[in-house]
């Protein structure tokens, strides 16, 4: 007789190897047949919501492992909460306009742009936008993200800039909105305004100069006196219109011999020695204060820079006397404009000085000309030291080069008006942080932040929807008016504004408050894409509300949006709703390789997601995502890749037996009542339960690294290791139908329906995959993604689990002597042992309540005999009152169960089987 046809062996048509390369599109393919989407979305009228609102990426590319990494943690959000209970539509959006575009549409066009309108330029970059929103829609959809990709949102949809335009106005309108003159960063090649979250820092080399301004009188001292100054930015020496000392810093007139130089007398030692000077002496000393509005001469100019007072003033660097430029720094501006000194700034929208510096330096790129200027203050005999320095200064984002300080009219939102300030840094005490440094690293930003410049000197974005009176030049709007802009940006978008004329667009009798003059003209310049991108909480949230609601639950992007999204959208809300748009800030860290690098191509250790999909499967990189503490900056490398791709491998072979074990198993018809179960089984539940606890709050505090780890540690050691590995006899050899194999399919049952809805968020395709190789049950929804995350059972009562857990550790202990026994020789397979124990106190007591029948399945021998004597047995590794043996089990081995067994050879009709499996194929009627 063939015993191996008498054997529940496993049976499934789950395959053994994942083949995710080649599934994971045919699943995609099924979800979006199936609309699947739409089905969940029905599915969950009615619940409460839960809104993760996406920040939008440029639509200027294919994707990068960064942009995966913030995509694949968003939808596991979006999942988990949707498998909670909530209702989380998620509506997946693309900033379309601004500088990275334009910047790429004209490379592409050319000196053929000179030739081209406005309009025409803004649709060629519409048409590059649109061209890359599709590509990293399909992009995304393949990492598996589930969303509305046939209905998303976009910054340069004719409704959103509407929207851009409506709430400009309303700053506007409310008094937030103003136009001025001040320094604001400003790129010289794209000759435009940059927002602070557009700038880079970067190490250059700068000449490092201290410049004699002479004073108009000598102080009483009988020599000429000088107030000395420092800049790194010879360039700006044209544009000073003072000299700033700190009021209550003490400062010396050093005598160098033909002249004195008054500095801070702290520093005075110190540069004497740097400037190689080796006589001097202190001939007076005085209070910043008692220095005010002294005057001295420029270098080169015929015009006075008095002597004024600032608390930015420091000792770290200098000379104590700051080089005052109110036109080209953002300090400057502010003191100078205490003592009523205008932001002078004689430089060209191309970076070239203007005319007003003189015929000499007229038409110079301001670079260039610090080493002119270093000329002039030498021949005139200002220039008292010069050497070159390493520092950090700030460059333009896209085209990365050096930008500067200029003061030109712009567009701000201010930050005191209205309370803006005030009211944002209330709103983010009110907001959770996630991790808690994010609240003080932007509150930081808030407190500090200058007024809001939202003005660029581009073409592709929304215009900015102010007027100017053509006669007085007075600035224009009203509700009226900006209602109007709304309704024509609505129907036409926002090209129509460099379509027609100011008349198109004013509402009524338009008439200026100051001349009444009823001619106006259009302001031209655009808005920063941040404000773009930072009103989509009234675009979307708010203008979706048969999906969205208003504020979001979450907002979550990279680290860096401290200073971009997060900042942007604060201001705008709080602005124009008195109130943050989100509830909670999650930020990640940034993608690094193995060893810690910034991903780099010239380093040449980028890792393109495209390549791991290839390679691995979206799984690998989603499961590479959630086993990261993304809070910090995460490692990616072939190495951690190929480790998840084991790891994965662990997971899914887990399902696989369990629902290869399931293929005759009927839950609605063989499932086992809870206090019928074995004690093993309600054990391996209570394991399920732990596990279930821990991932609900996992998810719920999106630590997705701790839902990895316990997924992945509870398939490999409490089933793979533990409880399947002891389980194999009873599913393989008791009866098929017999209460004890039904009572471990239960189990099976129940541990796998867990474990496929706790990884779905994470493992999306393999959770699908999974849930249709599972056994039907009445209420089995069509996808597992439609279903709830398990609850915790509690069927394990805590002294079972006392018990078990103690018969656990003895088990590791007795594997570890069958292991060195096996190594010896002593036996070859683990059923040609009998195991022989000797125990005192708490684990005799614990081990005298297991049957030795039930000892030999957990430690899978044939035979486990309890001594009372320790002689001939060596003391466990890490047990005081355990002692261990292992001898070669009598009894002849059962051909069906492998089991050496006396009962071998006693029946005549099956002399080759052991008595408990002729019972089950009795049973069976398979005899």
């Amino acid at each position: 007789m063939d015993y191996k046809k008498t054997l529940n062996l496993p049976v499934t048509d789950f395959p053994m190897k994942a083949g995710l390369t080649q599934r994971e599109p045919v699943q995609l393919a099924d979800w979006e047949k199936k609309n699947l989407y739409a089905k969940i979305r029905s599915a969950s009228a009615g619940r409460p919501q839960f809104i993760l609102h996406d920040g939008p990426p440029y639509a200027n590319g294919n994707i990068h492992i960064g942009t995966a990494l913030n995509k694949i943690l968003k939808d596991i959000i979006v999942r988990s909460r949707q498998m909670a209970g909530f209702d989380a539509p998620y509506v997946p959006g693309w900033d379309c306009h601004g500088l990275p575009i334009e910047h790429n549409v004209d490379k592409k066009l050319g000196k053929k742009k000179e030739e081209m309108s406005t309009v025409q330029i803004r649709q060629q970059c519409r048409s590059y936008a649109e061209n890359f929103l599709d590509v990293q829609r399909e992009e995304f959809k393949r990492l598996g993200v589930m969303g509305e990709w046939e209905n998303p949102y976009q910054t340069m949809a004719f409704a959103y800039e509407a929207a851009i335009a409506k709430a400009c106005g309303l700053f506007a309108l409310n008094g937030g909105l103003y136009r001025g003159k001040k320094p604001i960063h400003w790129c010289c090649s794209c000759q435009t305004a940059l927002a602070e979250a557009e700038i880079e820092h970067r190490d250059e080399r700068s000449p490092s100069i201290f410049v004699a301004f002479p004073l108009k009188k000598d102080m009483g001292l009988g020599k000429p006196v000088d107030m000395l100054i420092w800049t790194t930015t010879p360039w700006t020496i044209p544009a000073n219109l003072g000299i700033c000392l700190h009021p209550d810093f003490i400062y010396a007139a050093v005598d160098m011999g033909d002249r004195i130089r008054i500095v801070a007398k702290d520093m005075a030692e110190d540069l004497m020695k740097s400037f190689g000077v080796e006589n001097f002496s202190l001939a007076g000393e005085w209070t910043g204060k008692e220095l005010e509005n002294l005057e001295c001469t420029h270098p080169f100019y015929d015009r006075i820079s008095p002597v004024i007072m600032g608390e930015h003033v420091t000792l770290e660097a200098g000379t104590g006397c700051v080089h005052t430029a109110p036109g080209h720094g953002a300090d400057d501006y502010i003191v100078g404009g205490r003592y009523g000194l205008e932001p002078y700034s004689p430089v060209e929208d191309n970076g070239c000085y203007t005319e007003e510096v003189g015929e000499d330096l007229a038409g110079v790129f301001v670079f260039k000309a610090n080493e002119m200027v270093m000329e002039k203050l030498a021949s005139a005999g200002h220039l008292v030291h010069r050497m070159d320095m390493a520092h950090s200064y700030p460059h333009c984002w896209r085209c990365k080069k050096p930008v500067i300080f200029r003061a030109t009219p712009q567009w701000f939102i201010s930050m005191e008006n209205n309370e803006l300030r005030k009211k944002a840094l209330e709103e983010i005490d009110r907001v959770q942080w996630i991790p808690k440094w994010g609240r003080e690293r932007i509150f930081g930003m808030i407190a500090n932040r200058p007024d809001w410049c939202v003005s660029r000197q581009r073409s592709w974005g929304v215009p900015i929807p102010m007027f100017y009176c053509e006669d007085c030049g007075s600035l224009f709007m009203n509700k009226e008016t900006l209602d109007r802009i709304y309704e024509t940006f609505l129907e036409k978008g926002a090209d129509v504004w460099f379509e027609q004329e100011a008349a198109h667009f004013l509402a009524g009798e338009a008439k200026c408050c100051d001349c009444g003059s009823s001619r106006f003209v259009k302001e031209n310049d655009i808005l920063d894409v941040w404000f773009d991108s930072g009103v989509s909480h009234l675009a979307v949230l708010e203008e979706r509300k048969e999906v969205l609601s208003w504020p979001a639950d979450l907002y979550l992007e990279g680290s860096d949006q401290h200073r971009g999204w997060f900042h942007s959208s604060l201001l705008t809300s709080v602005g124009l709703k008195d109130k943050a748009p989100y509830r909670a800030v999650l930020t990640h860290g940034f993608v690094v390789d193995g060893e810690g690098r910034k991903m780099s191509k010239s380093v040449g250790n980028v890792i393109a997601p495209e390549k791991v999909i290839k390679q691995h499967g979206a799984e690998i990189l989603r499961l590479w995502v959630a086993s990261s503490d993304y809070k910090d900056d995460v490692r990616i490398s072939d190495n951690i890749l190929r480790q998840l791709s084991e790891a994965y491998r662990r997971i899914r072979n887990t399902c696989r037996f369990l629902i290869s074990n399931l293929y005759d198993f009927n839950p609605s018809e063989h499932s086992v009542a809870d206090g019928d179960l074995t004690e093993l089984d309600r054990y391996a539940l209570h394991r399920l339960d732990q596990l279930t606890g821990r991932v609900e709050k996992a998810y719920d505090n999106y630590g997705f690294h701790t839902i990895y780890h316990g997924l992945h540690n509870f398939c490999t050691l409490d089933l793979s290791a533990f409880y399947l590995d002891i389980l194999k006899d009873r599913l393989y050899t008791e009866a098929a139908s017999g209460p004890l194999r039904r009572s471990a399919q239960t189990a099976m049952f129940r541990i796998v329906d867990g474990l496929v809805r706790m990884m779905a968020p994470i493992l999306p395709f393999t959770a699908e995959e999974v849930w249709t190789h599972m056994p039907l049950w009445p209420d089995k929804e069509e996808s597992v993604h439609l279903a709830a995350m398990p609850k915790v059972k509690g069927l394990a009562d805590d002294k079972l689990v006392a018990r078990w857990e103690g018969l656990a550790r003895i088990r590791s202990e007795v594997l570890k002597v069958l292991e060195l026994a096996r190594r010896e020789k002593t036996i070859g397979h683990p059923l040609d042992a009998e195991v022989l124990l000797a125990a005192s106190g708490e684990t005799a007591a614990l081990l005298a309540g297991f049957d030795t029948a039930l000892l030999k399945n957990v430690f899978i021998v044939s035979a486990v005999t309890l001594k009372e004597s320790t002689e001939g047995l060596a003391p466990a590794a890490d047990s005081e009152e355990l002692f261990i043996g292992v001898v070669r089990a009598g009894g002849e081995k059962c051909v069906r169960c492998w089991v050496r067994d006396a009962s071998v050879g006693h029946s005549s009709d099956h002399p080759e089987v052991c008595e408990r499996c002729i019972k089950a194929m009795e049973t069976m009627e398979m005899v």
